[in-house]
């Protein structure tokens, strides 16, 4: 009898969920994507707080810049995260991979919260300060993946669109949720000097919270059919690394795919708070409010465009994205820079995002679709978990470095050059919708 049969949890499979069944799964599952993003955002807006507790210093710049290297490790350890999440979740279960992951999201939460500065323990507080943030990007790194898949499998050929929207639909809210905590922090709560000295612990504080509840309800959901009817078949391969080899072209469609979407993703959500500031030269209040519109508006588009997936295909919408976000980048990033207006830049700003969402909506069940269950996961998240460091995670970075060489522009071209690597990935990909790994599987 194989590893799987002797390791694997005990399966509860409903094949038609009730309401209150179907609503713990997309919680369930997508929950870790809200957590990964608060403290995403909470880690980048606090540092301004507690950088000199960890690194005492004169200069703000090498305290930001010491923080910002323990933030970019984090980020560069998701694919090795991918890879060793990816192995347990195709092995053991997607269920038992989820519950897993926000585990360690809790430990690596509470270790900043509680981690002792400088002051009290000297160098070892960076150094756990560094130990968090790896266990964070472990963790994070898996998730993706994960949840990508759990989602899609969990839906029933009939809404695989819509449930996998909700990956984006919860990661969007993690992002609005830590931008409201620290507006109710800084505006109505706290002063500086309190935010300074512990009040920048009570964001780690919720997340380990958040992440506690996340493991509640990812105990109580259903393992998938797919997973399910691999069990069964006892089809477990031993070298997980070397099957996912066997199979390039979804390697090469998943990080080409990715390549576009997450530089497009990072530059209209995560530096745009900048941009609005920094080149539209809105002030803070204008660029909070065009920033949590939008991005509430934003989240919203996502399970009706996953939805209407199910019935139109996947292959439209990312052609969309890629043929408008090739064309319209450009322009739209130019025009921000020359209005000052809050509404007109709110307007360009949700244009652009209506173009990325024909990416957000579909891309996890895209990518999920394209591989077979036995290496679905890994398949999944590692290519995705390596584009998204090389790419997305820089996009900020790229931003900022041309802005102060003067050279502005050119990363616009940038952002659209990515954009249409998607472009020709999607022309190369056959329609998931019809031609899914998942359906053969069950056909198997």
């Amino acid at each position: 009898m194989s590893s799987r049969a002797s390791t694997a949890p005990a399966i509860e499979l409903a094949a038609e969920p009730r309401i209150g069944r179907r609503l713990i799964s997309i919680l369930g599952g997508s929950i870790g994507n809200l957590i990964e993003w608060f403290d995403f955002h909470v880690y980048v807006a606090f540092s301004l707080y507690f950088g000199k507790q960890f690194f005492p210093t004169d200069d703000m710049a090498v305290q930001l810049l010491n923080t910002a290297a323990i933030f970019a490790l984090g980020f560069l350890l998701r694919p090795v995260g991918s890879w060793v999440f990816g192995v347990y979740a195709d092995r053991y279960g997607r269920r038992a991979g989820l519950t897993l992951c926000v585990t360690l999201m809790c430990l690596g939460s509470l270790m900043i919260a509680v981690c002792p500065t400088y002051a009290q323990i000297g160098l070892a507080a960076p150094a756990l300060l560094l130990l968090a943030r790896m266990v964070q990007g472990i963790s994070l790194g898996g998730e993706y993946g994960a949840s990508a898949v759990y989602l899609t499998e969990i839906a029933g050929s009939k809404h695989r669109g819509f449930f996998s929207s909700f990956n984006y639909v919860t990661l969007i809210s993690g992002q609005l949720l830590a931008t409201v905590l620290l507006l109710v922090l800084q505006q109505f709560l706290l002063t500086p000097a309190q935010l300074e000295s512990w009040g920048w612990r009570i964001p780690f504080l919720i997340g380990a919270a958040c992440s506690v509840v996340a493991y509640r309800l990812r105990r109580r959901i259903d393992e998938t059919e797919a997973f399910t009817h691999e069990a069964a078949r006892h089809a477990v391969p031993k070298r997980p690394s070397l099957e996912l080899l066997r199979h390039p072209r979804e390697l090469a469609l998943v990080a080409g795919m990715t390549v576009g979407g997450t530089v497009a993703f990072f530059t209209y959500t995560v530096y745009m708070h900048r941009f609005l500031s920094n080149s539209v030269g809105l002030n803070h209040n204008q660029t909070t409010f065009v920033s949590c519109a939008t991005l509430f508006l934003f989240m919203l588009i996502q399970p009706a465009l996953g939805a209407l997936s199910d019935r139109i295909g996947r292959k439209p919408f990312l052609l969309w994205f890629g043929i408008m976000g090739t064309i319209c980048t450009v322009p739209i990033l130019t025009a921000m820079t020359r209005t000052h207006d809050a509404w007109t830049a709110f307007l360009l700003l949700m244009a652009a995002l209506l173009i990325v969402s024909g990416y957000t909506s579909v891309n996890s069940v895209v990518k999920a679709e394209l591989f077979p269950v036995s290496i679905r996961v890994l398949g999944v998240g590692l290519p995705y978990t390596i584009s998204t460091s090389l790419f997305g995670g820089s996009a900020e970075y790229v931003g900022l470095w041309l802005k102060q060489a003067g050279h502005e522009t050119l990363f616009f071209y940038y952002v659209s050059g990515c954009i249409l690597c998607t472009l020709l990935t999607t022309l190369a990909l056959r329609e998931t919708s019809t031609h899914s790994a998942l359906d053969q599987d069950l056909a198997s």
